[in-house]
């Protein structure tokens, strides 16, 4: 009450002290609260900056990543706490403390398996993972000069073969633990951020941080129908919270031919015919090497450029590329550019959205390989090839085309616009419960255009006049195909942790659609003028159209529960139930379950006074799967039109009828599999594998059956599921990491496959004969009972005959002769039914092209600032057809180099080549070769740039790298490649107008900003 008897100054003073204290007080308060800005470094244990490190404020959305160098700034709390963490090291909370230098050393996470993997509609770390799956990262793929990320996932990977070409535009060939169907599809389900597609050319490998692959049932289980050769899930990169940075990565570089077949030159050439013709053959002065025509150096490059950043609240990663390939092969190149395009929005802690969009463009120069590859081993070293604008006439010689002018006569361009994207919305009502949609769409649009250009067989086209070689009316074909399929996920995800029991369950449902409208048109007599190149431009009176289309529907339900019990023992159930318009209504839903359990043992008590291993898994799982890649019309019977019918003997009236039965109760091929496996990490994580063992079998598998000839149907066999084929295996992953000094360090790792592949039952159904190659070869394959799929049916060749005398001393049990009318220097082939004659009954299985056994090697090296990396692939135990051999059917053909050398004569007793001949050889064991191969995949030395230079010119990081690719191959095939790319398991292995394996050496440069 004293304040009330101040004097009225002091009472003004009193106030105003008072106001500013609280004042004071406020500002210290707030400041205490306010934000400050945060800067540093994050390094590895040597001192090395660790780019992509993910800081965050914990707690809260707002976060950054680190830059090229490892160097970071983001904005907190002067009481907060920051944490650090990155994919392979062990995540750290480091309290501000009102500090604004921050630096901090990542420890290595020697438990590799507490990584997080993405699986069907979800993640989980790989620790808990109860089914088997791999991950590689994007980073080791970007470093390959190839197409697809599939072609750089080469000997990565256990349990995934896969099968390339060097022809530009192609994509491999994916097999996962072996084949499991005969007819139906075989290849792999990618799902691409979420989106269900079967290509993936059309992505950029620079723009992917990691590829999952999922091996066996229990993992593909979720995908249920679409899973039965396997999955491979691709995530893109996506923004990350920070300042805005920008990246280039680029090579360019080219490539060349490699293992080429040595053919017979003029004077070999010629000694050879005149023998096997017995007319006098002169090898002239001309001495063509027609291979050396068609082929060609080929220049190689590809650029990416991307753009990174956000806030809390919204997220982008933006990128554009652009790809060429100019092929080995005359008149060969492809182009690509490509355009992405992902955001991530965080209205609030319970609502999240995003999308994600890519377009891709490419245009494709298609070379005309199959007749100019034919015509290229066939055609005679003493023509000449090309002389100015006139052709060497090989027609009028020997009746082949001359390989230069089927390049040239023909100009067959694909172009394709393809967008694929998806958008998703994700609520977060509680921290236990997640709600997501996510709708997804790919669009194809593809044009193809073949033009034939006119040409006679006289000398304005040719040296000499004559032959069968020509085009007496230009013509154009014009083809476009749309395509789109869309999907639709809802999916419910329930995850919760009480005391030692972690629970997450997905429930959901999932709705796809294709569909597919083609149309093309044909016409004679178009100008040869590119610009007319116009079906209206043509003959109308030579017209031809066509038009089909293609259309299924899939409607699925989901569900999974995964159980963790103390870290130590694991639980996964998945359940899909599919419905699919490809098959019958009474057969239309397929019920898809799988179950696996896992231990920890290396979390036991009993285990924690062991120093060997960190982590150490053993799991178990059992899963179906299934198949419904068939025609859509498999199950409905047709009407063909426009039959002509004779009623009475009397003239034809136009007519329907049913020519092919269909099977109305066409079914699912469903695959079960088995799978065993032991996953670990030893000393401190410097050692880690994986070993699994499977048992899968594929049953209900679509074959042909033979009906009576009474029902009418054209070919007298029904396609429906009677087949069954096992695979079973065992992989092997080893990795080691070392250090040898804070500036050297290595890694090592490793992977091998053991596979056998066998058809187990036809049930009635007819083996399937295939792999025809021409000439005397209708058939070369033969899928059977006991035998892989595909397996190679031929002749046995005992030896070659060196006399008269053993020709007529070579007879059966009965005293016939088996080979008669043969001469000293043929074959000698086995009677394996001994009836005295050899024919088709006596061909015999000889191995198949499906390897035994494939394996990988990775090498690492790292000092200083200098890095070196070498990969090997390779597998064993596999048979390859020599079918372009196959295919010489006159005695004027070329030969190679090793036939004209090598052939029987009387002086040399040779046991395994003929004597000089005219080809036309019946399908044996000569034609039949080992396709075991081992290969340098990559090799490819790196600089990273001093930052102090780098500084200078405001650059955050940047590496200048060389690479090559297919540096090296071991083989004893005598052909090309033995790596032969084929539509059809029945018909795989062939090589006849294989693209050569190429060798490519590139420079390339890597920047941050």
């Amino acid at each position: 009450m004293e304040f009330l008897h101040l004097p009225l100054k002091t009472k003004r003073l009193v106030r105003l002290l008072t106001t500013l204290f609280f004042f004071a007080y406020a500002q210290m308060a707030w400041a205490a609260h306010a934000p400050i800005r945060i800067a540093g470094k994050v390094t590895e244990a040597t001192g090395q900056g660790l780019p992509g490190v993910t800081v965050q404020v914990k707690g809260t959305t707002t976060g950054t990543v680190t830059d090229g160098t490892g160097v970071y700034s983001i904005q907190a709390d002067e009481t907060a706490t920051l944490v650090f963490s990155s994919i392979g090291f062990q995540t750290m909370e480091v309290a501000v403390g009102g500090r604004t230098a921050i630096d901090v050393t990542l420890v290595e996470d020697t438990k590799s398996l507490s990584e997080v993997v993405v699986v069907g509609y979800g993640t989980q770390r790989k620790s808990d993972v109860t089914g088997a799956t791999v991950t590689i990262k994007g980073e080791e793929l970007v470093k390959q000069p190839v197409l697809t990320a599939t072609q750089a996932l080469q000997g990565k990977a256990a349990g995934v073969q896969i099968i390339s070409s060097g022809q530009p535009g192609t994509s491999p060939v994916i097999r996962i633990r072996g084949t499991s169907t005969a007819l139906a599809g075989t290849a792999a389900l990618f799902v691409v951020d979420g989106v269900l597609t079967d290509d993936i050319s059309n992505i950029n490998t620079a723009d992917i941080t990691n590829i999952d692959v999922l091996k066996d049932a229990s993992a593909t289980a979720i995908y249920g129908a679409r899973g039965a050769n396997g999955v491979v899930i691709i995530t893109t990169k996506r923004g990350t919270v920070g300042k805005m940075t920008v990246n280039y990565s680029g090579n360019a570089g080219f490539r060349l031919p490699t293992n080429l077949v040595q053919m017979a030159n003029a004077a070999e050439y010629a000694n050879y015919v005149s023998t096997a013709s017995g007319t006098v053959v002169s090898p002239g002065t001309t001495s063509t090497d027609w291979y050396g025509q068609i082929l060609r150096t080929g220049f190689q490059q590809n650029h990416g450029l991307s753009v990174n950043g956000g806030t809390d609240k919204s997220t982008y990663f933006l990128s554009a590329g652009y790809f060429t390939d100019q092929g080995i092969v005359l008149n060969n190149v492809y182009k690509r550019f490509t355009l992405r395009a992902n955001n991530d929005f965080t209205f609030n802690k319970f609502v999240k959205a995003g999308i994600t969009a890519s377009y891709s463009n490419g245009n494709n120069q298609i070379a005309n390989l199959g007749s100019a590859y034919n015509n290229a081993y066939r055609a005679a070293p003493i023509i000449q090839s090309k002389v100015g604008n006139k052709y060497g006439n090989t027609s009028v010689y020997q009746n082949v085309g001359n390989p230069i002018l089927d390049i040239d006569n023909n100009d067959n361009n694909e172009k394709d616009n393809r967008l694929l994207g998806s958008a998703y919305l994700e609520l977060k009502p509680v921290e236990w419960l997640t709600l997501r949609s996510n709708m997804g769409g790919d669009w194809t649009n593809l044009n193809s255009r073949v033009y034939n250009y006119q040409f006679n067989n006289d000398t304005t086209t040719f040296i000499n006049s004559g032959g069968n070689q020509r085009n007496p009316d230009s013509n154009l074909k014009f083809e476009n195909t749309r395509t789109f399929h869309w999907t639709w996920d809802n999916l419910i995800t329930f995850s919760k942790k009480v005391n030692k029991h972690a629970i997450t369950a997905l429930v959901g449902t999932t709705a796809e659609e294709y569909t597919q409208v083609k149309f093309s048109a044909y016409r004679k007599n178009v100008p040869a003028t590119p610009s007319l190149w116009y079906i209206g431009t043509g003959n109308a009176n030579t017209s031809t159209n066509d038009g089909t289309g293609d259309k299924y529907t899939r409607n699925s339900y989901i569900s999974r529960l995964n159980y963790n019990f103390d870290d130590k023992y694991l639980f996964t159930a998945t359940l899909r139930i599919d419905g699919s318009s490809r098959f019958p209504s009474q057969n239309r839903w397929g019920y898809f379950p799988s179950v696996g359990a896992g231990w920890l043992i290396s979390n036991e008590s009993f285990m924690q006074n062991q120093n060997v291993f960190d982590v150490f898994k053993l799991r178990a799982s059992w899963g179906r799967v299934g198949n419904d890649r068939v025609p859509s019309d498999s199950y409905t019977v047709t009407v063909q039109p426009n039959l002509a019918y004779p009623f009475g003997g009397g003239i034809a009236t136009p007519g329907s009828a049913i020519t092919q039965i269909k099977d109305p109760n066409l079914k699912w091929e469903t695959t079960e599999e088995l799978d065993f496996g032991a996953e670990f990490s030893a000393l401190n994580g410097r050692l880690t594998g994986e070993i699994n063992y499977y048992d899968k079998k594929a049953r209900d598998l679509l074959i042909n059956v033979k009906v009576p000839s009474v029902t009418g149907d054209a070919d007298g066999v029904v396609l429906t599921n009677a087949a069954s084929i096992a695979n079973t295996g065992l992989e092997v992953t080893l990795n080691w990491r070392g250090k040898i000094s804070n500036d050297l360090s290595y890694r090592v790792g490793g992977n091998a496959t053991l596979n056998k592949n066998n058809v187990i039952g036809l049930n009635g159904g007819q083996p399937i004969l295939d792999g025809g190659v021409g000439a005397n070869q209708q058939y070369t394959t033969r899928t059977d009972n006991g035998q892989p799929v595909g397996s190679f049916y031929v002749l046995q060749v005992l030896g070659v005959f060196q006399s008269d005398e053993e020709i007529a001393n070579y007879k059966n049990t009965g005293g016939q002769a088996i080979q008669p009318t043969a001469s000293p220097g043929d074959f000698r082939y086995q009677d394996t039914n001994g009836d005295g004659r050899i024919d088709d009954n006596d061909r015999v299985f000889v191995g198949s092209y499906q390897p035994k056994a494939y394996f990988g090697l990775n090498l690492g090296l790292t000092f200083k600032d200098l890095d070196f990396s070498v990969d090997f692939y390779g597998n064993v135990g596999n048979q390859v057809y020599n079918g372009k051999r196959g295919v010489r059917q006159n005695v004027l053909d070329n030969v190679e180099r090793t036939m004209a050398y090598n052939r029987w004569t009387r002086s040399n007793a040779s046991q395994t080549e003929p004597r000089a001949n005219s080809g036309n050889l019946a399908p044996s064991t000569y034609f039949v070769e080992s396709g075991s191969f081992a290969r340098i995949n990559n090799a490819t030395l790196g600089y990273k740039l001093p930052t102090t230079w780098l500084n200078k010119v405001h650059v955050s990081s940047a590496r200048v790298f060389v690479t090559a690719q297919n540096i090296l191959t071991m083989k004893k095939f005598s052909g090309f490649t033995a790596e032969l790319l084929s539509d059809s398991p029945t018909k795989q292995g062939i090589e006849l107008n294989a693209y050569p394996t190429t060798q490519t050496y590139a420079i390339g440069l890597n920047v941050g900003f």
